[in-house]
């Protein structure tokens, strides 16, 4: 994987990158131009072994997305990134924790010393926080349980990490802004852990599948590894073991029947009857008879709305009355007492329709039928 000493120096600066990013990614090109001081084959070359090696991988596992989000295991140790990649890097980034004390704390160790070390563990960090992240909001709730062992126990990294940020700062009060930085870094990392505990935990419902550690912290069994519990198992005495259970209420046993005594109880069983009645509806027949009694009688009405539309005419258009009318609700009422009026078998009055069609778009209405309302003549006898 590294052929060149320098290509370290490359890597480094992917990660980098990808660690300021934050949890959204990096297009390929966004990630050329953060490392503009290399060549930009050279960068694209190695973004493609660490593609192939899984240390970078898509946000969002789909054919065609951009956004790549980069592992904090490969910062950690670049020589071993395959075995990192299995195995989540706890390990080694414990001793990275251990040397980074060690190194700061000896006498010979100057401010540049201590700003270097502040600087890698805020990466590291950032790195490991982004792809929880991403895990927690963009991933499956199976791949997050596969990366459990990132999740559990992990508070003994953020204290190391404190003790080192401890030193640093008491030594080295100038690199106040630096320390800052790894307190963020670290604060964002214990958020997703709870961010991700949460999710899991969530995702375990309401399941009987809970445990209780003897630091009384809640964790699902399924998401803890074996280890844990063969550990407790062994170092626990018995009141340690019988609390576990402190907090659990079973259900009684449901009484046992035999298969013949369920058969009676079915065939005995009455069918729940399925009619459904309609509900009673109001008696409206003796309203509806009294209003038939009524008889309604528009004529006289009808009459005087004609005689009002025509005036003196005989005869009138369509459009000119609507054109009077001036809006639409108008206009539609003239029209429907024009129709009634028509249909009327004791009118004399008429409503024709042509052929023709005005078209006016700056007018109301924008375009008429071609029609007249007028009197009928009168048959000679």
């Amino acid at each position: 994987m590294i052929l060149d000493v320098d290509l370290i120096d490359v890597d480094e600066a992917i990660l980098e990158a990808f660690a300021a990013a934050g949890s959204d990614g990096l297009t390929v090109a966004e990630v050329v131009a953060a490392c503009h001081r290399f060549d930009a084959r050279v960068v694209e070359r190695r973004l493609g072994v660490l593609r192939d090696y899984q240390a970078i991988s898509k946000v969002v596992d789909r054919p065609n997305e951009q956004h790549f989000r980069a592992a904090f295991a490969p910062y950690i140790m670049l020589l071993f990134l395959h075995r990192l990649a299995e195995r989540g890097g706890q390990s080694e980034l414990h001793q990275l924790l251990t040397l980074e004390r060690l190194n700061i704390s000896h006498h010979d160790a100057v401010e540049g010393d201590g700003g270097a070390s502040v600087s890698r563990l805020t990466k590291v960090f950032r790195l490991l926080a982004n792809e929880l992240t991403s895990l927690v909001h963009r991933g499956a709730a199976e791949a997050l349980r596969e990366n459990a062992q990132l999740l559990w126990g992990n508070r003994s990294l953020i204290v190391q990490a404190e003790e080192v940020h401890a030193v640093v700062l008491g030594r080295w009060p100038s690199l106040g802004q630096q320390c800052a930085a790894l307190r963020i870094s670290l604060a964002a990392y214990g958020d997703a852990i709870e961010a991700a505990a949460g999710r899991l935990i969530e995702q375990a419902g309401t399941t009987r599948a809970l445990g209780f550690l003897p630091a009384g912290t809640t964790r699902a069994l399924g998401f803890l590894p074996a280890e844990t519990w063969v550990s407790f198992a062994r170092r626990s005495d018995v009141q340690a073991l019988a609390a576990v259970l402190d907090s659990f209420v079973f259900d009684a046993p449901a009484p046992w029947l035999s298969p013949q005594a369920l058969a009676e109880a079915v065939e005995s069983a009455r069918p729940a009857g399925g009619t459904r009645f309609r509900p009673p509806r109001p008696d409206d027949r003796q309203d509806l008879a009294e209003q038939d009694l009524m008889p309604v009688d528009d004529t006289a009405e009808l009459r005087i709305a004609a005689e009002r539309l025509l005036g003196d005419r005989g005869s009138v258009s369509v459009a000119e009355l609507l054109d009077e009318a001036g809006d639409w609700p108008t206009g539609r009422r003239l029209v429907a007492e024009m129709i009634a009026i028509h249909h009327h078998p004791d009118l004399s009055f008429e409503l024709r329709w042509g052929d023709g069609l005005r078209i006016d778009p700056g007018s109301f209405p924008s375009w008429v039928s071609d029609g007249w309302f007028g009197r009928l003549a009168k048959v000679s006898q």
